[in-house]
C-alpha cells in the first residue's frame, strides 16, 4: 500500500472528491512531520508512536574502499508499533 492507496481509502470513506481526500492525507502526513520536526512524539492510538531519537556521532567504514569516516551526530524517525497492531499482524 502506497500514499496514492490511502487517498483511494478516504476518497471511498469519506465520499468526497480525490482531491478533498488527498488534501486530508497530506494535512495528516505533515502533522506529524511538523510535531516530528519540533521534537514532539505522535502517538496514533492502535497504530503506534512516532518519535524523535538522537544519534551519536560515529566511526563508520565505507564498504566499498575500507575507509575510515566520521558519521555526525544525528535526529532520526522513530516508530514503535502499539500492542493492537502487533496483534494484527500476527
Amino acid at each position: 500500500m502506497n500514499k496514492q492507496d490511502i487517498i483511494e481509502a478516504v476518497h471511498g470513506v469519506l465520499g468526497t472528491t480525490k482531491k478533498q481526500a488527498e488534501d486530508v492525507v497530506e494535512t495528516v502526513v505533515s502533522s506529524i512531520i511538523g510535531s516530528l520536526k519540533k521534537g514532539d512524539d505522535v502517538s496514533i492510538a492502535g497504530l503506534g508512536i512516532f518519535a524523535v531519537k538522537a544519534r551519536k556521532a560515529r566511526t563508520a567504514r565505507n564498504p566499498k574502499t575500507g575507509e575510515l569516516i566520521q558519521v555526525a551526530a544525528m535526529k532520526v524517525p522513530k516508530f514503535r508499533a502499539a500492542k493492537a497492531l502487533k496483534d494484527a499482524v500476527k
